[in-house]
């Protein structure tokens, strides 16, 4: 996913990006670039039934990491997992693999919109919580960082002088 103009709005107004969805610059052949770098969340897809896209995301892994920030949200998706006969990634695998790079994980199945949306939902809610973490850090960070205020000077005596020093029963 990669910041653009138009913006999704959480419910309490935090803002994150649409999803850019496309065949990953790695796969076409192009290393991810600095417009890349912009990103907070990535969903390399591997296909179950293809055991060289499954080799392929430790290169993506690299490339994310080389080339974004590293508090990005990722989450690593096993894709045709509607076909079961001819699967060259089992699950376990792709599990293993992304509990060992600190992944979220999910299958799915485009054909059948099986747990799509649940990894874009999760994938935002990560970041939600992310942004929302350090927007109470940056507060919490300027408060204690701000100088103490310095107020202002009251001279009591002066005050006092003015004043006129009247008892309950005058007149």
């Amino acid at each position: 996913m990669e910041r653009d103009s138009s913006s999704l709005a959480s419910p309490s107004t935090a803002r994150f990006s649409r999803p850019r969805y496309g065949t990953p610059p790695a796969k076409r052949g192009m290393p991810i670039s600095s417009a890349d770098s912009g990103a907070v969340g990535a969903l390399p897809v591997y296909d179950v039934t293809r055991h060289t896209t499954f080799e392929s995301v430790s290169r993506w892994l690299r490339e994310l990491r080389d080339h974004t920030d590293p508090n990005i949200i990722v989450m690593l998706i096993g894709n045709k997992s509607d076909l079961r006969h001819p699967v060259a990634v089992p699950t376990e695998d792709g599990k293993a693999y992304a509990e060992k790079e600190s992944l979220y994980f999910m299958e799915t199945s485009a054909l059948e919109a099986t747990n799509v949306d649940n990894a874009f939902a999760e994938v935002l809610t990560q970041i939600y919580h992310i942004v929302s973490r350090k927007a109470v850090e940056a507060r919490d960070d300027a408060a204690s960082s701000a100088p103490p205020s310095t107020g202002e000077r009251i001279n009591m005596k002066d005050d006092a002088s003015k004043t006129r020093k009247l008892s309950c029963c005058s007149t």
